[in-house]
Order: C-alpha cells, then sequence, then structure tokens
C-alpha cells in the first residue's frame, strides 16, 4: 500500500462517514424532534455538526480497520494455519452477534421489539451480503474475515451509543446514528482492500492474509 493509495482510502473514508451521517441525521431530524439541538431554526447548524461527527466516525472506522488487520496478521502468525484463525473468527462473530442480542435485550424498553430484532438481524444480513460480494470479487477466504470486520469490529467501535444516556435510557436514535456510518465504512473499505493492495482473484495467499 502506497501513501497516494492510503490518502485515497483515508480521505474518501472520511467523505463517506460524513455523508452517510447527513442523510441519516437528516431523517433522526424528521423523525426525533429530541434530537435536534436548536430545533428547526438551527437547522444549518445541526448539519454542520452532523458533517463534524461524520468525520470523526470516518476516522474512527478507519482506526478499527487498521487495528483489524494488524491483529488479523499477528493472528496469523501465531496460529500458523488460516483456518484456525478462520475458525476463531467465526465463533467471535456468533458470540458477538448473540452478545448483542443480549444487550438489546436488556433495553428492550427503550428501544422497543422491533429494534431488539431488527438491529441484529439486520447487521448479519448487511455483513453475509458484503462477505458475499467480497468474496465474490476476491476469493472464498475472504467471506469469514468480511463477517468479522462487519459484524465484530463494528459493534466494538459502535458501542459508545449503546450506553445509556444521561436520563439513563437508551436511544434508538444514537444507536442508528453512530453505527448506519460505521457500517457504511467498513464496507467501504473491506471492499476495497483488495485494489489498495494490489491483490489478485487468483491468488489466495495474499488475500487470506490481508482481506
Amino acid at each position: 500500500m502506497t501513501i497516494r493509495k492510503w490518502f485515497h482510502l483515508f480521505w474518501t473514508t472520511l467523505a463517506l462517514g460524513a455523508a452517510t451521517t447527513l442523510i441519516v441525521g437528516v431523517l433522526m431530524l424528521l423523525t426525533d424532534k429530541s434530537f435536534s439541538v436548536f430545533g428547526w431554526s438551527g437547522f444549518g447548524f445541526n448539519l454542520f455538526n452532523m458533517m463534524l461527527v461524520g468525520l470523526l466516525i470516518g476516522a474512527f472506522s478507519q482506526m478499527g480497520f487498521f487495528a483489524y488487520l494488524t491483529v488479523n496478521y499477528i493472528a496469523l502468525s501465531v496460529f500458523r494455519k488460516a483456518y484456525l484463525w478462520n475458525a476463531l473468527q467465526a465463533y467471535t462473530t456468533i458470540f458477538a452477534l448473540g452478545f448483542l442480542g443480549y444487550v438489546l435485550y436488556g433495553a428492550r424498553e427503550d428501544l422497543g421489539n422491533v429494534v431488539f430484532w431488527a438491529l441484529p438481524l439486520g447487521i448479519a444480513a448487511v455483513s453475509w451480503a458484503v462477505g458475499a460480494w467480497k468474496s465474490r470479487i476476491t476469493n472464498n477466504h475472504a467471506f469469514i474475515p468480511t463477517l468479522f470486520l462487519m459484524v465484530v469490529v463494528t459493534a466494538i467501535e459502535a458501542w459508545p451509543s449503546f450506553q445509556p444516556g444521561d436520563d439513563g435510557s437508551v436511544s434508538t436514535s444514537a444507536i442508528l446514528f453512530m453505527m448506519a456510518p460505521l457500517v457504511v465504512c467498513n464496507a467501504y473499505q473491506i471492499l476495497l482492500l483488495h485494489r489498495i493492495t494490489g491483490s489478485r482473484k487468483a491468488v489466495d495467499a495474499p488475500e487470506a492474509k490481508t482481506a
């Protein structure tokens, strides 16, 4: 990965995070009055704040992404066999989905039963779709690592949004506002990785280590 390619990935991820946050933020403004800081009179100020938050989320997503690549590289060196590391990632992914459901179940009085079911299933469906697409454009070795990134890493990055606010309740808007751009940014980075690293579909070993 050259500096030029990393710079391109960095700024495009930030821009994608800002754009996604703006879209989700506007929807939140239309559906949740408490989400606005100064009401409709401060609509421009709200949008500006959302854009800044989106840039931060994009940077946060990239930090998590490169942290995962580092852990992935070290784990492959430790386990020696890629299938052992993939098995651990698969188990951790299933556990993370179950734990996410457990956390949402504990907050179901604030979030409602719809969010309790829809969020884990939605994350699983999107992650599966991204993993299937990644496997199609690279190779089958990339499926489980992509699932791990999309589920486990995204859940860790979005964990602050699951914490109770000042009123002691968990906010659905806060979860969606933070998780949506993280999902989009992580999907964008993992789908673009093979182009940045120069991996090819026929080359399995490098893709298994970096995807």
